[in-house]
């Protein structure tokens, strides 16, 4: 348990006495909480085990898990059934005492697959002879033939068990399991003649038609479909989707041979079940008279045929009742079969183990005569719970010479003399009513309850009740203050159910039957017995009594399992669900008595073998006895008297909070004591593997120098050979390929390629070469040529048609400027653009008026007006035949290339260019003044439109151009500190651009 306390943050703590808060149900449902939501799904109480069902497959239930909790103390693993089992027989084996376990919760809880896996360890992990394998098979095997007789589909369980379970298992000196025994308690046989909604009749019946030989079903007139008898199909849920009744009847079928049923077993066996299920099918109508009349006899045949011959009116009677009594009686004979195929033949003296899976407390929102004796029974179980738990508590004390204080619990007593009392408890009472002359009914039983337990302080009725009770009780119902809290019962049913009575001359007829297992159940000596039989109440106290007798005989052990939802869906934790089950289970009370004295207690060994690092004294060893070794630590640690006890051979902690700081301290020390501990370890291995390398190395050196010399030797008489051969090359290289110089003309040939391949060009343009030998001279000039073609052929396909057609503009464009005007050498690393104008910048009209054409390109530019030079922003646009200057949505010159004369541009660097016209061309004004940004694309795009030669005229200082008729107008270029253009005194257009960097270093001079 200690090895989990360092998480316990984060999955809680694994024993509840741990808590601090052990009196608040919230603590305790959130530490359930936490360690559900981690798949925890095991937490002690002490010694009782908590369970939560997980309604998942968590993997937990492995062999490798059977083993890993075999033979271990209880508390040096996490919570387990496994643990839970393991304890119990490791007990019984070593005081030879008898134990038994009891498996209690809601249906649904888990009950059943708790004790199945108990069933599965002691079969797995108990040692086991070829002789004795027969008998393990049948305490395995006869689980499903009862599950298929007594459970059935809920609406919270879809294998519920109807019936309360006690079995023990018989183990000899040696501890191997040899026999078993199997008592039965309250087997719900109403329910063969009716379900709820949503519920089912037990499995066995639907496993019959789903599974049955065909040529079976036809003897007992039966047919497949469970919807065809009414005992099946009154809960409308026949066939459920999480149920395979095929399967399951393989199982059971397999099992029957195995727990010595005969084939005339079987066919008794389920000819019964077929009556039962014909019987149910009985109509009956009435006559004339007002008497009952069957309209078909097709049932009855079948039922004469299997059970009895029976008249027609014998057969009207009692239907449910006569259903009711046989299933019953059937269920108490296969219980005794399956009892006889345990048996053990060797009566030397066995020790056994219980198993007790019965119901737990239920409250549902109609309780009747069902729920008032199933929580009677938890009553006495929880009485024995509480009262083994303060013995056993007491007799730890006593025995470790510890004071005891005595401890204030809440003693149900009270409650089960209230039930059970001679002549006073209500099964007494109930028992008067059902026997008394005269006319006796629910209503007449309700008002004897309240005249002789009226008065009792846990017995209410709506006319005993105050003001604010009454409204919660009906007219039929009386409450009482269980130790889990109020229940309300409905009287309604209670004699009926508490009779249980079959008529006589029915019971003559199922004597008479010729069915062997009916013959066994209905004793002609039954008959002859004129004494009144004892009722169900009667007969189930009895029966409670034998078993607190068997229990009080055993050591306990206690499973409480938690339904954590009531949709069976896995990781939903259902809060007040859970709050409900922990009421009537009784964990908090349990919890409160398990923690009035001390929360921990471990032998003085186990605690100093656990904590002696934390004190100088007792690390690494204590030679002492172990009592003092303990007081020596907690002395150093710090312990207050308050906080624990010294027993005889336990020390005994009261506060959880003392331990938690003593396991933080452990966590804080182990870190250290690890690291110090690895690292002297690792030393030591370290050592020792130096000492086996220093061996291995002196050896390898002695055989390696061996081996090193002899090839320094080969080496050296290899290398004089080579020497000699290449000394010998070198003189004759000049001579044609021979012996004599071959191998030394192959290593320069090799050398200069394997030289050159880091000296290849990787450019057209770079001209480096490796300078070769004499002797590879033309080899060399070849070879260059052909990488010069390789570099020209890479470069050409790697050249794209859009960067061709760009180059081919560069080219023009260099034909016209290069060493002719400024700027032009910077202009090389731009690339010309197709257009600098988007389609969407031109407006739609001027579009529609150009629609005939594509323009090729298109630029803003700014144009100076031929006579006053002011400047407007247009757009210049290209198309094949025609230049366009546009003024947002008017073309303002149309400029046709036929009637172009030239384009000037001057040799400095401002952005003016001028489209020469002809002067007898009518259709222009003149020429056109532009300046733009990108000149050098501009003027290269109209070149190659126009195609003309000799078109452009780069000028210095002034140009001339046309303005009208017989006038010409003048631009002026010149250089300055800033680029400006305007029109000087003189009339004309005046362009400065600015100095270059000489010129700027002239003019400071």
């Amino acid at each position: 348990m200690e090895g989990a306390l360092t998480a316990r943050d984060k999955v809680g703590v694994q024993d509840f006495v741990l808590l601090d808060a052990y009196t608040s149900e919230s603590a305790f449902v959130e530490n359930l909480r936490k360690r559900f939501s981690e798949n925890l799904i095991y937490t002690y109480i002490g010694t009782l085990l908590v369970s939560v069902n997980p309604y998942q497959d968590l993997g937990i239930y492995t062999v490798s898990q059977m083993e890993l909790y075999q033979g271990v103390n209880f508390f040096e693993l996490p919570p387990h059934v496994y643990a839970i089992a393991d304890n119990a027989y490791r007990m019984m084996c070593s005081e030879l005492s008898n134990h038994f376990i009891l498996i209690s919760g809601e249906s649904g809880a888990g009950k059943t697959e708790a004790s199945k896996k108990i069933l599965q360890y002691f079969a797995v992990m108990c040692p086991m002879t070829e002789s004795l394998q027969v008998a393990r098979d049948r305490l395995l095997l006869s689980n499903p033939v009862l599950e298929a007789f007594g459970n059935a589909k809920t609406l919270r369980n879809d294998n519920s068990s109807r019936f309360g379970k006690y079995m023990d298992i018989q183990f000899d000196f040696q501890g191997v399991p040899v026999g078993g025994h199997i008592i039965s308690y309250l087997i719900e046989k109403s329910r063969v003649v009716y379900q709820n909604l949503g519920e089912r009749n037990f499995h066995i019946f639907y496993q019959l038609l789903a599974g049955g030989e065909a040529e079976r079903l036809a003897y007992l007139g039966l047919e497949r479909d469970p919807q065809l008898y009414k005992y099946l199909s009154q809960g409308r849920c026949a066939k459920e989707s999480s149920i395979n009744d095929k399967n399951d009847w393989t199982t059971v079928s397999k099992a029957f041979p195995v727990i010595d049923f005969t084939e005339a077993d079987l066919e008794n066996l389920f000819g019964i079940l077929a009556s039962v299920l014909h019987l149910g099918n009985v109509c009956f109508e009435e006559d004339a008279q007002g008497c009952a009349a069957i309209p078909d006899t097709h049932e009855i045949k079948w039922i004469a045929k299997v059970i009895c011959p029976l008249t027609l009116e014998l057969s009207v009677y009692a239907r449910d009742a006569m259903a009711k009594a046989v299933y019953g009686r059937t269920f108490t004979w296969l219980v005794n079969k399956i009892n006889s195929s345990l048996v053990n033949k060797d009566f030397t003296r066995k020790t056994v183990i219980g198993l007790l899976d019965i119901y737990g407390f239920e409250v549902f929102d109609k309780n009747g005569f069902e729920q008032f004796c199933i929580n009677y029974c938890n009553e006495k179980l929880q009485q024995l719970l509480i009262e083994r738990t303060l013995k056993a508590e007491q007799a730890e004390y006593e025995t470790e010479g510890i004071e005891w204080e005595p401890i204030q619990y809440f003693n149900n007593k009270i409650i089960c003399d209230l039930v059970e009392e001679r002549h006073k408890g209500i099964i007494s009472i109930l028992d008067e009513e059902c026997i008394r002359p005269g006319h006796a009914t629910d209503l007449s039983f309700l008002e004897k309850l309240e005249e002789k337990v009226g008065k009792h302080a846990h017995f209410q009725t709506r006319k005993l009740a105050g003001p604010k009770g009454r409204k919660r009780i009906g007219w039929m119902e009386f409450r009482l203050l269980h130790y889990a809290g109020e229940v309300t019962y409905c009287t309604k049913g209670f004699l009926e159910k508490n009779n249980d009575l079959l008529y006589r001359h029915l019971k003559e007829v199922l004597c008479r039957s010729k069915n062997s297992i009916l013959r066994e159940c209905f004793l002609v000596a039954e008959l002859e017995n004129r004494r009144r039989p004892p009722t169900v109440g009667t007969q189930f106290k009895n029966s409670l009594s034998s078993l607190l007798e068997i229990l009080i005989s055993k050591e306990p052990s206690y499973i409480r399992c938690i339904k954590p939802n009531e949709r069976k869906e896995p990781s939903k934790f259902d809060d007040l669900l859970i709050r409900h089950q922990i009421k009537y289970l009784g964990l908090m009370e349990h919890l409160r008595v398990r923690r009035a004295g001390f929360a921990y207690r471990r032998k003085y060994e186990h605690f100093l073998q656990r904590y002696k690092s934390l004190c100088p004294d007792t690390w690494p060893h204590w030679h002492g006895p172990p009592a003092e070794g303990v007081e020596r630590l907690i002395k150093y640690i710090g312990y207050k008297p308050e906080e624990y006890k010294l027993g005889r051979t336990k020390i005994f902690i009261r506060f959880p909070r003392t331990l938690f700081a003593t396991e933080d301290a452990f966590e804080f020390s182990k870190h250290q004591l690890v690291a110090r501990i690895q690292a002297t370890y690792k030393g030591c291995l370290e050592r020792r593997e130096y000492v086996k390398k220093r061996q291995a190395a002196i050896k390898l050196e002695a055989h390696w120098r061996g081996a090193l010399a002899r090839m320094e030797t080969h080496r050296r008489k290899w290398a004089v050979q080579v020497v000699r051969k290449f000394i010998k090359g070198f003189i004759h290289r000049h001579r044609p390929l021979c012996p004599d110089n071959e191998e030394f003309v192959v290593l320069v040939r090799k050398n200069y390629i394997l030289n050159l391949r880091y000296h290849v060009p990787k450019t057209v343009l770079d001209k480096s070469w490796l300078r070769p030998p004499g002797i590879l001279e033309n080899a060399s000039t070849l070879l260059r040529k052909m990488c010069t073609r390789n570099l020209v052929r890479k470069y050409c396909h790697g050249v794209t048609a859009e960067r061709r057609a760009m180059m081919q503009q560069k080219v023009v464009a260099s034909e016209i400027f290069r060493g002719k005007k400024e700027g032009y050498a910077e202009s090389l690393s731009q690339p010309f653009a197709d257009s600098r104008i988007d389609e969407g910048d031109i407006n739609r009209k001027v579009l529609q008026q150009i629609s005939n054409e594509n323009i090729q390109y298109g630029i803003p530019v700014i144009k100076y007006d031929r006579k006053g030079f002011k400047a407007r922003q247009r757009q210049l646009l290209l198309t094949q035949k025609t230049a366009y200057v546009v003024e947002l949505a008017k073309i303002k010159q149309k400029i046709h290339y036929s009637a172009l004369k030239g384009i000037s541009t001057s040799n400095l660097s401002d952005g003016i260019l001028v489209i020469h016209v002809l002067p007898e061309d009518s259709r222009h004004k003149g020429d056109v003044i532009l300046q733009c940004e990108h000149v050098f694309e501009a003027v290269t795009k109209l070149v190659m439109l126009v195609k003309k030669e000799n078109l452009v005229s780069v000028v210095q200082g002034s140009l001339q151009f046309y303005i009208s008729p017989g006038k010409e107008g003048t631009i002026v270029f010149d250089t300055g500190p800033e680029e400006q253009i305007y029109k000087d005194k003189n009339g004309q257009l005046t362009v400065v651009s600015g100095w270059a960097w000489g010129e700027v270093g002239s003019a400071q001079h």
